[in-house]
């Protein structure tokens, strides 16, 4: 089964979780615009494209200042290696985004 990234990286912020009363709930559990991207939920199979969500212990903030991180995230990785070859690349799901 397909994790989105609040399962894979167990971060408590999808709605319900445990982490949204200090944290928020993550853009990634509810921006819909890429929903099914990578046979996640809402963006959680692309949150490297959402600015706001919680990596490295804190949250970055636009999607350029992030990409680095993102790039060596063992979630991201780990989405690119099974949805190879069709892996979306992050500037086709930025253009979704606008």
């Amino acid at each position: 089964m397909k994790k989105n990234c609040w399962e894979f990286k167990n971060c408590g912020r999808q709605p319900g979780g445990k982490r949204v009363y200090d944290l928020g709930i993550c853009p990634a559990a509810a921006e819909t615009r890429l929903n099914g991207t990578h046979g996640g939920k809402n963006t959680g199979r692309a949150c490297w494209v959402v600015a706001g969500t919680y990596c490295k212990g804190e949250i970055p903030g636009i999607y350029a200042q992030k990409l680095k991180n993102c790039q060596i995230c063992d979630f991201y990785n780990t989405v690119k290696k099974e949805e190879h070859p069709a892996f979306s690349f992050s500037i086709f799901l930025l253009e979704k985004l606008k």
